[in-house]
């Protein structure tokens, strides 16, 4: 266990800053659900709802203020690839964000550790970010909604529950039989 934390809570956005929502993009009621039938049951996660019940935008540092609040003895960690840490110099208030959590940065293909390293160096806190080792899943998000687009079988690339509720949504252009 590299970073040894108690749990890991699952946080989907409700509405990025950063990302205009997107037409195939199903809502952040149904990535709340996606999230739940994700981890299933496992006592290591939780699934939060914070931001998809904010109103307005969602930025971290709000979301990590108001965990803060509730969880005043935990200590928190924002869990992200590289490509994101690479790019935290433009966040809202992202030094607020490295006081109030512990940066842990998995590496991702694309993104040097030069290149976080240098990003960070320039904010408040960037030098305790922690970096770990993750397995390559060699699978992306991006291509699990290609997939159900054309019609190709996410069997095996996803959790069980989640491709049977992506079908029964009809998530992502998605027909029956995935």
């Amino acid at each position: 266990m590299q970073l040894k934390l108690d749990r890991v809570i699952l946080m989907p956005a409700g509405r990025p800053p950063h990302k205009p929502a997107l037409e195939d993009e199903p809502g952040s009621g149904h990535r709340l659900e996606l999230c739940r039938r994700a981890v299933g049951g496992d006592a290591r996660f939780d699934v939060c709802d914070l931001e998809v019940l904010r109103e307005g935008p969602s930025y971290t540092v709000d979301t990590l203020s108001e965990l803060t609040s509730l969880m005043p003895d935990s200590e928190l960690f924002l869990i992200v690839g590289g490509d994101v840490a690479a790019g935290l110099p433009s966040w809202h208030e992202p030094e607020r964000v490295l006081a109030l959590a512990t940066l842990a940065v998995a590496k991702r293909r694309g993104t040097t550790r030069a290149s976080i390293d240098q990003a960070l160096s320039g904010l408040q806190g960037g030098e305790r970010a922690e970096f770990f080792r993750m397995p390559g899943i060699g699978i992306s998000s991006t291509e699990i909604r290609q997939r159900v687009q054309l019609q190709q079988p996410i069997k095996y690339l996803v959790p069980e529950p989640v491709a049977s509720y992506i079908d029964e949504q009809r998530l992502y252009g998605g027909r029956k039989e995935l």
